[in-house]
């Protein structure tokens, strides 16, 4: 049975860079489905990855074929360590929470006040290029 889905793997592989060599994968057409003795294979057409399909509970329940799997979970694993990493450089990876003062606030607020004018300014000074609206009733 193992030798089995190894082979269905390699053969749904071979389709998979086949399939993408052949038809460009668009968001419309990009899974295929091919059929087996006991299920289907998922190709994903954009990225090449092969998944076995079964039919369960009246729907496709569909999960990656072997070696994907270990090689996601190698990737899981490497990010898993940039992350512990990462928090370990950053000291306890919380930030701390510090209330800005009075001061600070009145500077952000300045700033935000000038912005607003500027903008203003400027908007003012394109309704005043241009040219006064018909009279409608």
């Amino acid at each position: 049975m193992r030798i089995g889905i190894y082979t269905m793997a390699c053969v749904g592989t071979l389709l998979a860079g086949a399939a993408i060599a052949e038809t460009p994968a668009t968001e419309d057409n990009r899974f295929r489905l091919e059929k087996t003795e006991s299920g289907y294979l998922r190709l994903d057409q954009k990225t090449g990855a092969v998944s076995f399909c079964r039919e369960e509970h009246g729907g496709l329940t569909c999960r990656m074929a072997a070696d994907e799997r270990q090689a996601f979970e190698q990737e899981l694993d490497l990010l898993a360590k940039r992350v512990e990493a990462l928090e370990q450089k950053l000291g306890t990876g919380a930030p701390s929470a510090t209330v800005p003062s009075d001061a600070e606030i009145e500077k952000s607020l300045s700033i935000m006040e000038q912005v607003m004018r500027r903008f203003m300014g400027i908007i003012n000074e394109f309704r005043a290029e241009e040219p006064p609206a018909p009279n409608r009733l």
